[in-house]
């Protein structure tokens, strides 16, 4: 029986059993941190207060934080509502007033009485040519010196919540930290000079300096380390338990294949070459696959996705594509089928739009395996879609969905083999933290007649002239996308700002002006996207709908308005909705004069590249991880110690250490086994737990 060691118990209490923390903290405290005692080891400070300061009061600078004992002299209550009330004090060399605002004086005659000496620290201020120290942030006796850190840590907070209080919570979640049994390996941790957990919690909770808030100091790194190998050993047991799932061969038919092969339209590259030959060795291994075919935008994952589908059907079981949206399983529908057709394969779409009889007959075509190939949205998870017998399984765009899903359509077939596709390139060190449970193939070469786009930033004051301009394109018989801003996540916003760009566009434009927008109905969406790919509109003005995977040729102006407001990737896919025809591309970024010096380098990048994994590269360095990817929507996990763009090596290695790890003891029992046991309940990795056979 797999259960949580007892020496981790005090971490897993609730937040409320911390001394001093009560109903209302309670909440608030869970917003912020999280429920469990152990959250609060993760809520590292970002700052550092320095109280050292200590100076005789002639001496005295304002504007510093300062310790300071002093004499109680008197006590001035405030004449009228408003004006603060002031304690004067004295050491001996001048005088300051203690001031506070809204305090009782009763309060204060209690903490400040006349005659007695207090330690008091704050920050110093002049007024009027007086020396002042407005609320101070301590008053103690002298004996009570002590309890005023030297140095205290200042840590992030949410409304509710004050500085001293989050201080004292912490101290006392510090507290409960017990010592725990070594995971680290002995020759790893004495070459990186790292301390124990232990000493590493207390130590990042104890900065000195601005040093000790690095991700760089030696705590730091100890602890982003732990959340890394914790993370990396639950991707590397889930894989062990993969590749120790049955699978079954899928030999594949190589004249069917070869047919295939040559009625493509074109000449596969050699990164596609590569990628086909690694997921056909994959299929025809008794073993199950779980890849990642990671490719830029455009650089045809499509077609490796159609010929992986023909190897399989050529076994003679059936393959799935799913999409994450409506549009795109179209798309692929559209692509796919006339290749399929013609090859003598039963192509099918299911989406949620499908109703009725005409769901029922789909269905049965499945059901009965009629359908060769299945091409739909997540309406292929529903419990009553039932495959005679499916064998592979490609999941396009793995971010929009999550893990749970992907197994969820995996376990429709008993043994089915799964590719995960994705055009979004993420960073290496990014794909071992979300796909580190999954071989991967890379697709970093254009197709052969993909045209470079010409790239330019312009000031978003000059929209008028670009307006003008897009007259002149329209009547060379060129379509263009007309992006419109983010506005501050709202949706809502977002829609205002294309109504409003569309109204002004169509005015001038007139009915070839199309709108494209998240809060249409798929029927909608798909009816205005048909309309624009067959010519019946010129101008198309969308929201980021049409980020991922929308291809129409005939498209070769993007416009994106705002461009400072979106993320390198979203900027890198929105581009790559044009440059795939055999006209010449143009992309206009247009920004506001006023954006930062971050959103500068962004657009510089985008305007100097095409190339998505150096894209991707430079946007973990300008953003970082969570944000470049968007936590939520990418499947990425959640990490509070580690920071992507400081730690990238110590990513690579907890991959390597965890593959070692498991590579000798799979089962985690030496030992060092059982400590990293340990590791995984405090980063509450419990389900890989589960993945471990015995107890």
């Amino acid at each position: 029986m797999n259960t949580r060691p007892y020496s981790l118990d005090a971490l897993f209490q609730s937040v409320k059993s911390v001394s001093g923390v009560g109903p209302r903290l309670t909440k608030l405290l869970e917003k912020l941190v999280g429920p469990c005692v152990v959250h609060l080891l993760w809520h590292l400070p970002a700052g550092v207060i320095d109280r050292r300061y200590s100076p005789p009061l002639r001496e005295a600078k304002g504007g510093q934080v300062a310790t300071l004992q002093l004499s109680v002299l008197e006590h001035m209550e405030p004449k009228r509502r408003g004006l603060p009330y002031r304690v004067k004090c004295s050491d001996g060399t001048g005088v300051i007033d203690l001031t506070f605002f809204n305090v009782r004086g009763d309060y204060l005659d209690h903490q400040l009485p006349v005659g007695a000496v207090r330690v008091v620290s704050g920050k110093l201020e002049f007024y009027n040519g007086y020396l002042q120290m407005p609320h101070p942030d301590f008053i103690v006796t002298p004996e009570e010196k002590h309890l005023i850190p030297a140095i205290e840590p200042i840590y992030p907070l949410t409304a509710g919540i004050t500085h001293k209080v989050i201080y004292k919570i912490i101290r006392g979640a510090l507290l409960r930290a017990p010592d725990l049994e070594e995971w680290l390996d002995p020759a790893y941790q004495k070459r990186e000079q790292w301390p124990s957990w232990h000493d590493a919690v207390a130590a990042a909770h104890a900065p000195q300096d601005e040093h000790g808030l690095s991700p760089l100091h030696p705590a730091r790194m100890r602890l982003a380390y732990d959340e890394m190998l914790a993370n990396q050993l639950t991707l590397s047991l889930l894989r062990l338990r993969q590749k120790k799932q049955k699978g079954r061969s899928l030999a594949g038919d190589d004249t069917l294949f070869a047919r295939a092969l040559a009625s493509l339209p074109f000449t596969l590259t050699g990164a596609q070459d590569a990628a086909v030959a690694e997921i056909r060795k994959d299929l025809a291994s008794p073993d199950r696959m779980h890849r990642l075919l990671q490719g830029d935008v455009g650089s045809g994952k499509t077609a490796v996705g159609f010929l992986a589908m023909v190897h399989a059907v050529g076994s003679g079981c059936q393959a799935a594509l799913m999409a994450p949206t409506e549009i795109l399983a179209r798309q692929h529908e559209h692509k796919l089928k006339p290749l399929a057709e013609a090859l003598g394969l039963n192509v099918v779409t299911l989406t949620g739009r499908d109703k009725g009889k005409t769901r029922a007959a789909i269905l049965a075509q499945m059901a009965d395996g009629r359908a060769h190939i299945v091409i739909g949205t997540h309406a292929l998870f529903q419990d009553d879609v039932v495959f005679k017998d499916l064998g592979f399984v490609i999941i396009d765009e793995q971010h929009r969905f999550g893990v749970h899903q992907r197994l969820q359509l995996s376990a429709k077939g008993a043994l089915a083999d799964v590719l995960v596709m994705t055009a979004t390139p993420i960073p290496r060190t990014l794909t071992l933290t979300v796909y580190g449970d999954m071989d991967v193939s890379r697709l970093n070469e254009k197709p052969a007649g993909r045209q470079p786009i010409d790239t330019r930033l312009v000031s978003n004051e000059r929209i008028d002239e670009v307006i003008d301009g897009i007259g002149r394109k329209i009547s060379g018989g060129e379509r263009i996308y007309w992006v419109c801003p983010l506005v501050e996540e709202s949706e809502k916003l977002d829609l205002a700002a294309a109504e409003e760009r569309y109204r002004h566009i169509h005015q001038r434009y007139g009915e070839r002006t199309g709108l494209l927008h998240g809060r249409m109905k798929p029927a909608e969406k798909d009816a205005v996207m048909e309309k624009f790919a067959h010519g019946e509109l010129d101008i198309l003005v969308a929201t980021t709908v049409i980020e991922v995977g929308v291809d129409v040729p005939e498209a070769t102006v993007m416009i994106i308005e705002h461009a400072e407001r979106f993320g390198l990737a979203q900027l890198h896919q929105l581009r790559g909705r044009i440059g795939r025809g055999t006209g010449k591309s143009t992309c206009l970024l247009l920004y506001a004069a006023k954006c930062s010096e971050v959103a500068r380098q962004r657009l510089a990048t985008i305007r100097d590249s095409e190339d998505g994994f150096f894209i991707s590269e430079q946007d973990l360095k300008l953003r970082g991880a969570g944000e470049m990817l968007g936590t939520k929507q990418s499947g990425l996990p959640a990490f509070r110690l580690t920071s992507a763009e400081h730690h990238q090596d110590l990513i690579a290695t907890a991959h390597d250490d965890a593959r070692l790890i498991l590579d000798r003891d799979p089962d985690l029992l030496s030992p060092r086994g059982k400590a990293l046991r340990t590791l995984l309940y405090l980063f509450e990795r419990d389900t890989a737990i589960k993945y471990l056979r015995s107890g």
